[in-house]
């Protein structure tokens, strides 16, 4: 998540509401790489994760007069693109793969050998079949918490879920992938 602050965000929102376009266009530029980054992980393509970053600050624009800053400007935002990626994944219903740095697992690079090259591309097969398997609210907490670095508080603002079930969610997923990992 680029660094920003909520009351900037704020008075970004405030300045568009007065008839100022231009600061959608600022507010834009801070998280079209962060939103683009979950839904790309949510969805897998790079093709269809535009597409729905496009449609995503689209929505946001027509809406934005009527943000009431119950939220921040960033929950609200990540919550229209959680909600337009998963109703992509509804439509196509795939699961999508998460890559392999997501997971906080590391693997030293320093010139591998033929043998640690073959260990890591099976590691990293076994890792995507794990992923694949995770049911899609704990991909998507997962996603959230690691690629955005959010907290259970915000993911729970984002998904309008008990922080407990985030963190649920959340527990089962690393469990299940550092189990798949290590067989």
């Amino acid at each position: 998540m680029p660094i920003t602050s909520a009351a900037q965000d704020l008075e970004l929102v405030r300045k568009f509401q007065q008839g100022d376009e231009s600061a959608f266009n600022d507010l834009a530029r801070r998280y079209q790489q962060s939103v683009y980054g979950v839904i790309r992980r949510l969805l897998g393509g790079h093709e269809e994760a535009q597409d729905i970053s496009q449609d995503v600050f689209i929505k946001a624009y027509g809406s934005l007069n009527a943000f009431r800053a119950e939220s921040s400007f960033s929950t609200w935002l990540y919550r229209i693109a959680v909600n337009l990626s998963l109703n992509a994944l509804r439509k196509r219903k795939l699961r999508q793969i998460l890559s392999f740095d997501s997971v906080g697992f590391s693997i030293r690079s320093h010139s591998p050998g033929p043998d640690e090259q073959v260990e890591k591309s099976e590691m990293l097969q076994a890792l995507d079949r794990a992923i694949q398997k995770l049911p899609s609210k704990q991909k998507l907490v997962f996603t959230l918490r690691y690629d955005q670095k959010l907290s259970h508080e915000e993911i729970a603002k984002i998904l309008d879920r008990d922080v407990g079930t985030v963190k649920a969610n959340y527990h089962h997923a690393i469990g299940k992938l550092k189990k798949a990992v290590k067989s």
